[in-house]
């Protein structure tokens, strides 16, 4: 599975090497009796309708009713997202998925009533039965809830919401489709002189070639295919940045990025201090741009240029069972639970889909359900160290699905948005720190140096620049700037310029980035990874540099979920980020790791 080819048809992956779908549903069979019993028991949701205000006990049997349909309805949807994974162009699953999401938004019509009969039921009263010790079960659900009231419309205001579920996901949808389904990007010729597919997959691995005309035809065929489609993919995003000022504007919010942030709790600073300091860091990103250019005896430095490890010879080949057991050794430090639980659902468990096949979903992701295994997408390559770090960082979203699940009951297990990137890049930072304890030499200590650099560039500051382009671009459309191709690529070109510095060559090309990057038909969450790495260097910091104490207080973390703000789940754990100081000690380490490999070098 390791060598850059054609992808394997999904029929012929071998079972052990993909995910066990079994806890969800036995076969299709069972997903299909599942689905229609679910739908007809939505109805029952509305025999609360106009009685939430009349009892502590009606309210608590709706709020009961409410989390087992939506329990049911994960595991349905679960069930039809992860097939659909596993070949995106196979019509069954494509019909499931869309069969789901009308479920789910019936559903959500169902009970399109409850949050504005809470909201409207007098403070008086409210207050009683928060006290009630029949709600304390849901007492904090429902006091942040209460967040919510300047923000949600009439019953009826609200159902029309509801019944829009399917048409908002209709830009990532299409941008899906056609980019994990209908773009061709053909084939290169490597350094060894073998031609090979270029896919979304395998397009790192060529820009990680040491030959330079190898990374080069990669890049420029790549963007060419985005080039044939710019103006589509132009309007798809415009499409989805009209919806989120739509939605934002519906729900009374000032802009999208409030009412995307408001319910993580965020303020708007923990946004812009991110991206302030960040800037403020960029003179050592773009000396290492330099230091890169020099090593590289490169006349200019290009973004495929980027990718290609500095040191020569240290090319990698990682099965996945021994990524899986170095992985599993570096996490030693959280102890025998996590690392048991970890090794036995990465192999045996089979909670991965291990490799790239013919229609396979690019990229890597975790998904939780509650009572299920937390799965794991990935397109593992033996060939690429990043593979590695890509499954560490899947099994730190697992593992942190897998401790809240087991430690808080069902309507606070899922962990807030704004802590979804903190265990896994987590799981990254550690798994470096044990790499580096092993180095054997100067060359191999050089390498990984070089590497965590690069996360950092790659997860706080390119993310940083990405979250800035989605912050710009909201901006102006809600101001009522019309989002053309040009515009969206201007912002982006100066944004380009900022961030790679003057030493750089950017290829007009680059600007297409703007257009492929998956988040942004998903906006505002991307500073998340940034923010989450800046926490996750110095909670591995704590943990690698502690004992006991700060083990406990990292599984703490992971088993919180969503029982209380995120800010104060991370304040417990010993990290701030009310301020900008994690950002600015994550810069400063940047800087530290520059200063060293300019002195291996």
């Amino acid at each position: 599975m390791s060598d850059c080819k054609s992808p394997l048809p999904r029929q012929k992956v071998l079972e052990e090497h993909t995910w066990n779908l079994k806890p969800l549903f036995k076969s299709d069979a069972a997903w299909e009796k599942a689905f229609k019993k679910a739908e007809s028991e939505l109805p029952a949701i509305g025999v609360f309708k106009g009685k939430l205000s009349k009892s502590a006990a009606k309210l608590l049997a709706c709020c009961r009713l409410s989390t087992s349909i939506h329990l049911n309805l994960e595991k349905i949807g679960a069930y039809a997202q992860l097939k659909y994974a596993e070949d995106i162009t196979n019509p069954l699953y494509q019909g499931m998925v869309a069969r789901f999401s009308r479920l789910a938004m019936l559903a959500s019509e169902a009970e399109s009533y409850i949050n504005p009969e809470i909201q409207a039921i007098p403070r008086k009263i409210m207050d009683g039965y928060l006290k009630d010790p029949i709600l304390a079960e849901y007492k904090a659900l429902l006091k942040d809830l209460l967040r919510y009231r300047p923000h949600v419309l009439t019953p009826a205001e609200e159902r029309l919401l509801a019944m829009q579920g399917e048409v908002s996901e209709a830009p990532s949808k299409i941008f899906d489709q056609l980019t994990d389904g209908d773009l061709v990007f053909g084939t290169v010729t490597d350094e060894n002189g073998k031609e090979s597919a270029l896919t979304q997959s395998s397009f790192v691995t060529f820009l990680e070639s040491p030959k330079r005309s190898v990374r080069k035809e990669a890049f420029e065929k790549y963007y060419q295919v985005f080039e044939s489609h710019k103006y589509s993919l132009a309007s798809i995003l415009n499409a989805s940045l009209l919806q989120d000022i739509y939605y934002a504007r519906a729900r009374n919010f000032p802009s999208a990025r409030e009412s995307a942030l408001f319910a993580d709790r965020l303020p708007v600073s923990v946004y812009d201090s991110l991206i302030t300091a960040v800037r403020d860091g960029l003179p050592s990103v773009h000396r290492y741009y330099a230091l890169r250019k020099r090593v590289l005896r490169l006349k200019d430095i290009h973004f495929y240029d980027t990718y290609q490890p500095l040191v020569k010879g240290m090319s990698v080949s990682i099965p996945y069972e021994e990524a899986v057991e170095t992985i599993c050794d570096a996490m030693g430090v959280l102890g025998n639970d996590y690392v048991g639980a970890l090794r036995k659902g990465l192999t045996a468990d089979r909670w991965v889909d291990r490799y790239e096949n013919a229609g396979k979903m690019s990229g890597a992701f975790s998904y939780g359900v509650y009572g299920c295994p937390p799965y794991i997408l990935m397109n593992y390559e033996d060939k690429v160290l990043n593979s590695m770090f890509t499954l560490a960082h899947e099994a730190g979203h697992s593992m942190h699905s897998y401790y809240s699940m087991r430690r808080q009951p069902p309507q606070y297990a899922s962990y807030p948005i704004f802590l979804a990137e903190i265990a896994s890049t987590f799981n990254e930072q550690v798994l470096g720190h044990r790499l580096l304890e092993k180095a054997k030499h100067k060359k191999e200590r050089t390498f990984l140096i070089n590497k965590q650099i690069d996360e950092i560039r790659g997860t706080i500051i390119r993310q940083t620049m990405f979250a800035e382009f989605e912050k710009r671009i909201h901006e102006q459309a809600e101001a009522g700037i019309p989002m053309t191709e040009e515009s969206f690529r201007q912002i982006y070109r100066d944004l380009l310029n900022d961030y790679f510095g003057t030493g750089f060559a950017i290829d007009d090309s680059l600007e297409l980035e703007c257009f492929r990057i998956p988040h942004f038909y998903r906006a505002f969450y991307v500073f998340k990874y940034a923010t989450g790495l800046s926490a996750a260097i110095a909670l591995a910091q704590q943990v690698l540099g502690g004992g006991s104490r700060e083990r406990e207080q990292y599984l703490q973390f992971l088993s919180a979920g969503g029982s209380q703000p995120p800010l104060v789940t991370l304040k417990k754990a010993g990290v701030d980020l009310t301020g900008p100081d994690a950002v600015c000690d994550a810069m400063t380490k940047f800087s530290n790791l520059v200063d060293e490999l300019e002195s291996l070098l």
